[in-house]
């Protein structure tokens, strides 16, 4: 059969890939092409354009580059008309990838969601787009079931691939300290990991505060994930006075063998959690006010990160907005590092986290149930 998936930034990409190779498992005569990135590449098939053309985050840059995300609109429309697919999956990225569902289900070609958007935070209303133009929505967050039931609306629970990204790391990836230290000319200390998102502007709001929050915390070495879509100058201005050495590529490697961790609000909460690395949730905003505001009166959820979430309690801090200062950082960072008086209870949190997510498998899941659901179309 033939697959068209559309994912719109680096988590998408990682997912889809997976998605991509248990598809082919289990159909010999899969076909892919998609918006999506080098892991999905790296799987096989044709890559029409590469997600880092299409990652626009905040009202500001998607106003900004209207022309172009419409551009791309208008290509991926032609682009799938043309090659007549038997199914569209669709993964994430909701402001694209509706307008593309709404296109595709006038055409009468199945429209598949792997990894729902987040409607039950907030845009609730979408659930009509969805109902509408959505034929299968298969889900990696366990507390979807009950939100989407309320709305008359069957979904698959998979599992979450995250589990299957961290298990097959740690697989492929036997624990080497020493090597680690050595091949990325790090000192023999424990590592905090910074992960400052996966955009411009993410990391324009949030690094500043994450350097001078671990500036001068003796006995430590600080370790910077750079996005993989993001070049070595765009960060280069922000550390010119920091001692933080930053690596490409390397996420899952500095998760393995860090002690704790600051994080931008993301998939990157969740996997850091997965990888028991205790962590503080930091997410900056030049418009604290409305985010303060829209907490308070059009978020429809708790919590903003995912461990929290699926958890449905505070497990690891979320400084937001206002509470998003240096001092606060440190504060709670010192709490989560050898010693720390809030270490132990989080990790244990952490293992029930787990228990309720399931257990690996979810992209040979949502294979399985995307075939089935195919032949009986």
């Amino acid at each position: 059969m033939k697959y068209y998936l559309i994912a719109g930034e680096a988590s998408g990409d990682l997912h889809a890939s997976n998605l991509m190779r248990a598809l082919a498992q289990k159909d010999a005569g899969a076909e892919f092409r998609f918006f999506g990135g080098d892991l999905m590449s790296a799987v096989g098939g044709t890559c029409v354009m590469h997600y880092k053309n299409m990652a626009y985050m905040g009202f500001i840059p998607v106003l900004l580059h209207l022309r172009t995300i419409f551009r791309n609109m208008r290509l991926c429309k032609g682009d799938i008309l043309q090659w007549h697919p038997d199914v569209v999956v669709l993964i994430d990225y909701p402001g694209f990838n509706l307008d593309i569902a709404a296109y595709v289900h006038k055409l009468g070609v199945p429209v598949y969601y792997y990894i729902s958007p987040k409607i039950w935070a907030w845009k609730e209303y979408r659930i009509k787009n969805i109902k509408r133009d959505v034929d299968e929505l298969f889900s990696i967050l366990p507390f979807e079931i009950q939100f989407f039931q309320k709305h008359q609306y069957p979904i698959h629970y998979v599992g979450n691939p995250c589990v299957d990204a961290v298990d097959a790391f740690r697989k492929s990836h036997p624990f080497d300290r020493n090597s680690f230290l050595r091949e990325n000319q790090l000192e023999n200390k424990p590592i905090i990991a910074l992960l400052a998102g996966s955009r411009k502007q993410e990391i324009k709001d949030n690094l500043p505060k994450m350097l001078k929050a671990v500036k001068s915390l003796d006995g430590y070495q600080f370790v910077l994930a750079g996005a993989p879509s993001i070049s070595l100058d765009y960060y280069q201005p922000f550390m010119e006075s920091s001692e933080v050495k930053i690596l490409f590529g390397k996420t899952y490697e500095i998760l393995q063998y860090a002690e704790a961790a600051l994080v931008t609000s993301g998939t990157a909460t969740l996997e850091t959690a997965l990888f028991r690395v205790p962590q503080v949730v930091c997410y900056e905003t030049p418009l604290k006010k409305i985010i303060g505001y829209l907490r308070k009166k059009v978020l429809k959820v708790k919590y903003i990160s995912l461990v929290n979430l699926i958890a449905d309690k505070e497990v690891v801090a979320e400084l937001v907005a206002d509470s998003m200062t240096v001092s606060n950082i440190r504060t709670h960072l010192e709490g989560i590092i050898e010693g720390g008086a809030n270490r132990t209870a989080m990790l244990a949190e952490y293992d029930r986290m787990l228990q309720i997510l399931g257990p690996a498998g979810a992209s040979e899941k949502a294979a399985d149930e995307m075939i089935r659901c195919l032949k009986q179309h």
